[in-house]
C-alpha cells in the first residue's frame, strides 16, 4: 500500500500539473503574464530560431530531434511556459483560423501534404512570406527556414492560425480578458468528430494472477471536439480482469480538453462472472460489479503524432471500478487491489469530419 500511495500521489501531481497549463490561450502565461502580446510572440520566436538545424525525428520533441507539432510545442513552451496540443491537426483544430493577409509574426502556418484533406504539417510565422519549420522531406530536413513562395508550399499551403493575441494588444492577459468577455474563442465554432478504438494491458503488481500482467482492456470510442476545452467521449471497454476472473463491459462518457493531455471518464458497467482472488491465504468474494456508476477513471496520453487523417498515441489509464467486499470483515489492501486498474496502452484515431 506504501507504493501504492506513492504512486497515486506522483500521478495526482502529474495530473494537477498538466491541466494548470493545458490551454494557455486565456492569457495566463506563468513566463511572461506581464509583457506586451508582441513581445510574447517575439519570445516564441526566439525560442524558435535556437533549434535551427536539429534534425527531424517523427514524434520528436527534444532538442536531439524534432518533429513539425514538436517544434511548435518547444517554442512555446520554452518561451512562455505553456503546453499546447501535440499534433498538426490538433494545433490547426485548437487555433483561431485566420486569412494570411492577417497572419503576424509567431502566428502559426498549416499545411495539408501527401494527398489528403487532413492538416498534416505547421511552422512557425516569422513575416515576410518567411516560417520555420521542422521538414520531414526535401533536400534539406530538420528545423529550417523556408518561403511561402517556394512552390512546394504554394501548393500544400492549407491556412494561418492564430494562437496568442494580436501583436496590437496591450498585453496577453488584457487581451484574454477580452477575448473571454466577448463571444469567446471562435475555435470552439468548430467541430470535429473522431473514431477509433484501442488496446491496453493491465498491470498486477501484487500478482494476485500469478504474473504482472492482470488482464486487458479495449476500447471503441466516438468523440466530438468542440473548441480548446470541450472534447467530449462515448467509449465502450470490454475488459478482462484475470485476478478477479470476470468479464466486464463498461459503457463510459468522458470528458477532456482536445490536447488530449487529460481525459476524465465515468459510467455504468455489466461485470460477469464471480469476483473473488486469494489473498495471503484467504480467498476474497466481491460483489457489485455491475452497477449504474461502476467505473469512473482518468487517462493520459504524452503525446499525440498523426499520419494522414489518422492520429496514433500511447496512454496511461487509472481507473476506479465498484467491488463491494462480501465479508463482514473488510481487507483495506484486497479491496484497494479489487476496486483499483493501472493500464498502459495504444490509442488509434481517425478524423470523421471538421465543421
Amino acid at each position: 500500500m506504501k507504493y501504492l500511495s506513492s504512486f497515486m500521489l506522483f500521478f495526482l501531481a502529474f495530473v494537477f500539473n498538466q491541466v494548470i497549463f493545458a490551454v494557455p490561450f486565456n492569457g495566463n502565461y506563468p513566463l511572461a503574464p506581464n509583457a506586451t502580446a508582441a513581445e510574447a510572440r517575439q519570445m516564441v520566436i526566439e525560442a524558435g530560431k535556437k533549434y535551427e538545424g536539429i534534425p527531424y525525428v517523427h514524434a520528436g520533441i527534444t532538442a536531439e530531434g524534432l518533429d513539425c507539432s514538436g517544434f511548435i510545442y518547444l517554442s512555446f513552451h520554452d518561451a512562455l511556459g505553456v503546453t499546447l496540443p501535440r499534433s498538426a491537426s490538433g494545433l490547426h483544430s485548437w487555433a483561431d483560423v485566420i486569412s494570411f493577409d492577417d497572419a503576424q509574426p509567431g502566428d502559426l502556418l498549416f499545411f495539408r501534404t501527401g494527398n489528403t484533406t487532413a492538416i498534416t504539417h505547421v511552422g512557425l510565422y516569422l513575416g515576410d512570406r518567411r516560417f520555420v519549420h521542422a521538414a520531414s522531406a526535401g533536400s534539406k530536413t530538420g528545423v529550417i527556414y523556408s518561403n511561402l513562395d517556394e512552390q512546394y508550399y504554394v501548393n500544400t499551403y492549407a491556412s494561418a492560425g492564430r494562437i496568442l493575441p494580436s501583436a496590437s494588444s496591450n498585453s496577453i492577459t488584457e487581451s484574454g480578458r477580452r477575448r473571454n468577455a466577448g463571444k469567446g474563442h471562435t475555435s470552439s465554432s468548430k467541430t470535429r468528430l473522431l473514431l477509433g478504438a484501442a488496446f491496453a494491458a493491465n498491470w498486477d503488481f501484487y500478482k494476485l494472477s500469478g504474473n504482472v500482467l492482470r488482464g486487458f482492456t479495449t476500447q471503441i470510442c466516438f468523440v466530438a471536439e468542440f473548441g480548446p476545452m470541450l472534447s467530449f467521449g462515448l467509449e465502450l471497454r470490454p475488459e478482462y480482469d484475470d485476478a478477479l476472473n470476470v468479464f466486464r463491459l463498461p459503457l463510459t462518457l468522458s470528458w477532456g480538453p482536445t490536447n488530449e493531455i487529460f481525459r476524465i471518464f465515468a459510467g455504468p458497467v455489466l461485470s460477469f462472472g464471480n469476483a473473488s482472488f486469494v489473498f495471503k491465504g484467504d480467498r476474497m468474494f466481491y460483489s457489485g460489479g455491475s452497477s449504474w456508476l461502476g467505473s469512473v477513471g482518468i487517462t493520459l496520453t504524452p503525446f499525440i503524432f498523426n499520419i494522414s487523417n489518422n492520429e496514433f498515441t500511447p496512454y496511461i489509464e487509472a481507473a476506479w471500478q465498484l467491488y463491494i467486499n462480501n465479508k463482514p470483515k473488510t481487507h483495506m489492501a484486497a479491496d484497494a487491489l479489487a476496486c483499483t486498474r493501472f493500464s498502459t496502452g495504444f490509442r488509434w484515431r481517425i478524423s470523421l469530419r471538421r465543421a
